[in-house]
């Protein structure tokens, strides 16, 4: 896997339970030097190191107020059916410890609106948390809806309790009375022009809100998200296809079992990967010729419809052939 977006060393300053199963990192220049500046909504690349296994990145959103130079704060859930890389962090990142990470990058960033609703399912907060300090630093009026399993699991809360924001938040549990649910038919009845909605969470979650935004008639371009995980792809239709390499011609097969990231990087051609499931865009590749099969959760459905670049790291083909601008 390629790491060259890693440009960052960072020391891990503090680390903290914030909720059952979710703790958060607090990175800073080892030398006390400012970090690079961020916006509200970024992310950072985190290069996970498992023993026994190769080196994997995942991403984290940052969660501090976006003013901040000297730390970035990252909050990472405990996922015990994850590929290994919030594990990793768990069980492995201490204080102390030197990390690579890249600079902010932001495919999630807030755009001017009169007013801004968030949505937030679980480890979803992270982005929306940075959000929310950034609307209420421009006093920009929104609403933070949090929806979380139970109180335990339901992290920043103290940090939300003591914000100078905390009537906009509204906390909704799993576990708690059926009056404190959020309902988001209720919520997202009457679409409003001056509104927008960003939510992030789990992939069931985010669905939900834009199936109920899309049954109520909000416009596609004042709905926002972020996903933290690919949904799982049904492959049991893949079939193989072929993919033409601009640059030199060579025609590479791409097997029913196989992606194209994969066949590239058994073939010597190597491009930065990171998620591996569609969602951050790391991978992005110009398609010059064919149909991809879109799979990913980054680029929005005018992107798809343009078909003129795919993600190697999950999509696949619909023609037979897709000749890629490498």
């Amino acid at each position: 896997m390629s790491n060259s977006s890693l440009s960052l060393i960072v020391e891990v300053k503090a680390r903290h339970e914030e909720a059952q199963d979710i703790v958060t990192f607090e990175l800073a220049d080892p030398h006390g030097r400012p970090l690079p500046a961020f916006s509200a909504g970024a992310h950072i690349d985190v290069q996970v190191s498992s023993q026994g296994q190769d080196t994997i990145i995942r991403q984290y959103s940052l969660c501090n107020h976006p003013e901040e130079r000297d730390r970035y704060l990252i909050g990472v859930l405990r996922d015990p059916t994850s590929r290994g890389g919030s594990v990793a962090m768990h069980d492995e990142v201490r204080v102390g410890d030197l990390i690579q990470i890249s600079a902010p990058k932001n495919h999630f960033p807030l755009e001017p609106a009169e007013r801004t609703l968030l949505l937030a399912g679980g480890i979803g907060i992270t982005p929306l948390l940075c959000m929310a300090e950034r609307l209420a630093h421009t006093d920009t009026d929104f609403e933070l809806h949090y929806c979380t399993r139970s109180p335990e699991r339901t992290a920043f809360r103290d940090r939300i309790a003591a914000a100078g924001f905390a009537e906009k938040v509204h906390f909704h549990f799993d576990d708690g009375p059926a009056e404190q649910k959020l309902d988001l038919a209720s919520l997202l009845a009457t679409p409003a022009p001056d509104t927008r909605v960003y939510v992030c969470g789990p992939t069931g979650f985010i669905d939900a809100v834009m199936s109920t935004c899309q049954s109520a008639g909000w416009p596609s371009d004042r709905l926002h998200t972020e996903y933290f995980a690919g949904a799982v792809a049904n492959t049991e239709d893949d079939d193989s296809f072929e993919v033409k390499i601009a640059s030199s011609g060579a025609t590479l097969t791409v097997p029913a079992d196989k992606t194209v990231h994969q066949v590239l990087t058994e073939n010597g051609i190597d491009i930065m990967v990171s998620c591996e499931q569609g969602v951050c865009g790391t991978c992005l590749t110009r398609v010059l010729e064919g149909e991809p099969d879109h799979r990913d959760f980054f680029l929005e459905d005018h992107e798809h419809a343009a078909n003129d670049q795919f993600t190697p790291c999950c999509s696949r083909a619909k023609s037979k052939l897709l000749v890629l601008d490498l």
